[in-house]
């Protein structure tokens, strides 16, 4: 995926899975009641974050295509370009999956 979006520092953009339609049971899920995904995958990642101490480059270890866990309410939502994306910080991702 090409997007046209470069973060800065050590942030990434994350594209949200989509929320769950309907229960393990079958059960379809109304809009009002649907959780905020948890889950993404990573579009896009910055440079890195330049260390204070020696000001070496510390390259992110996530990198584009990577599916990661993120908390509910992590992150800055854009939309561009018609689509919805996540901003944040590569500390505030919990796990890459």
């Amino acid at each position: 995926m090409a997007l046209n979006i470069k973060p800065i520092a050590d942030r990434v953009v994350i594209e949200a899975a989509p929320a769950e339609e309907k229960t393990a049971s079958g059960l379809y899920i109304p809009d009002t009641a649907k959780e905020k995904p948890q889950q993404g995958t990573v579009v896009a990642v910055g440079p890195g974050k330049y260390a204070e101490s020696t000001g070496n480059l510390i390259p992110l270890s996530v990198k584009t295509g990577d599916q990661v866990l993120y908390g509910k309410y992590g992150g800055t939502e854009i939309t561009f370009e018609g689509k919805e994306y996540l901003i944040m910080r590569e500390s505030d991702l919990y796990a890459v999956l």
